[in-house]
């Protein structure tokens, strides 16, 4: 692997929780990411809310890897820690035009109603407090998403405001660090 590839990946810093694993991605995770990009389920409720065909994925890929390179946080690809199998992404986010850095999580359809999103968005909430020293983070959630709303409510989200956002009516949800 060239050197300024590794050292991008070598930046991202990992983190385990009980069950998960947030790292970097990897080659080795595009197949399991295609496929859950490629599921209406999943996408339903992000972007234009369309699924995405493999090289759109490849694309989501390389854009999630190069916010780390440009504002030093970003998506995890995120693993069950005793078998490193993907299971979807979590982390912060703040490309050009958002209006915060926003806490999101995805997880492939086998992988939901298990706890996974609520665990690794503490992880990416704890990273957003101690490491980027931020003073607040937000989630939009679009209207109906009722379980990332309850995701949300359990990390003590509060719901501040109402916006539209890439076209489409969002909740959002403000998470604040905890007092010291």
């Amino acid at each position: 692997m060239p050197g300024d590839a590794f050292s991008a990946m070598s930046d991202i810093p990992e983190i385990e929780t009980p069950r998960l694993r947030l790292t970097a991605f990897t080659e080795q995770h595009f197949d399991r990411y295609a496929a859950m990009l490629a599921d209406p389920s999943c996408t339903r409720w992000i972007g234009d809310g369309r699924a995405l065909n493999r090289m759109n994925a490849w694309h989501s890929m390389a854009m999630l890897l190069g916010h780390w390179q440009l504002r030093g946080f970003g998506m995890w690809a995120l693993e069950h820690r005793d078998d490193r199998t993907f299971i979807g992404r979590v982390g912060l986010m703040r490309p050009e035009g958002w209006p915060d850095v926003e806490l999101g999580w995805m997880l492939c359809p086998d992988q939901r109603h298990q706890g996974y999103a609520t665990e690794a968005s503490e992880a990416a909430l704890q990273f957003a407090w101690q490491r980027l020293r931020q003073p607040r983070v937000i989630s939009l959630i679009r209207h109906d998403n009722d379980n990332a709303r309850r995701v949300a409510e359990r990390l003590g989200g509060k719901h501040i405001s109402e916006k539209t956002f890439l076209g489409a009516p969002a909740e959002v949800y403000a998470y604040y660090p905890p007092a010291s």
